[in-house]
């Protein structure tokens, strides 16, 4: 028997999870990334397929603390709140939260706090 690839593990339950979670205008889904170093977050509105807005690790804004921005849990909140300063500037209070198959611990949660702290409601 073969050994299912951690990453493919991943990809089934992000299609697993696909299946319910739709994006509209009123309630747009907010995908998340997280590779290796980085961390990738977007608010998307899957009937118009638009993003409306994103943010992550490798953003200009946060060009200035590449140094301080290491692949760990404080990096991804700071992400997160750029993120929902972002979407509450476009109008967005409310989300749908896609963790893109990742399980719901670490960078992830730590990135979905700190968005919900910011004001965005998932």
């Amino acid at each position: 028997m073969a050994k299912i690839s951690r990453k493919l593990q991943t990809q089934k339950r992000h299609k697993r999870l696909r299946r319910y979670l739709i994006g509209s205008k009123v309630r747009p889904r907010l995908a998340v990334f997280r590779s290796n170093n980085h961390i990738y977050a977007q608010v998307i509105d899957d009937n118009a397929q638009q993003t409306i807005c994103s943010a992550s690790t490798v953003d200009k804004e946060l060009k200035e603390d590449v140094k301080k921005l290491s692949p760990n849990c404080s990096s991804s909140s700071i992400v997160g709140k750029l993120l929902a300063k972002r979407a509450i500037k476009k109008g967005v209070k409310q989300v749908i939260f896609d963790r893109g198959g990742n399980l719901y611990h670490g960078r992830v949660k730590a990135l979905a706090d700190a968005a919900r702290d910011e004001g965005l409601n998932f």
